[in-house]
């Protein structure tokens, strides 16, 4: 079992940035890819970001340029720089990992992006 705590959620405006940060946990052995969903209020969870553990990185199309994934191996830890942010990135924020032919999930973090 693999646990994912994530903080740095908040309230900002458009064109502010905030970090998000994940802590795993426990059989962290198992991980292998993490990365970050959201989801906003009405529409389904969808991917941000990923990074593979090898530095191999993904990012969904409407945040690219605007979004940065980094991972912390050693220290089990994943984060997401989010720049030039806009009311439409608010949403839920949640941490992922897959490993051991498991995906794990945080409890998830509120980001809200006024106009």
């Amino acid at each position: 079992q693999v646990h994912l705590v994530e903080s740095g959620g908040g309230l900002v405006q458009a064109g502010d940035s905030l970090r998000l940060s994940c802590a795993a946990s426990g059989d962290t052995i198992c991980i292998s890819d993490m990365g970050w969903y959201r989801q906003a209020p009405g529409k389904e969870r969808e991917l941000v970001a990923t990074v593979g553990s090898g530095g191999a990185t993904f990012y969904v199309d409407s945040v690219k340029g605007r979004f940065t994934i980094s991972r912390d191996n050693a220290r089990y830890t994943v984060s997401l720089q989010m720049n030039s942010l806009k009311p439409e990135d608010t949403a839920v924020y949640y941490c992922h990992s897959e490993g051991c032919g498991y995906n794990f999930w945080g409890r998830g973090t509120q980001v809200t992006v006024s106009s």
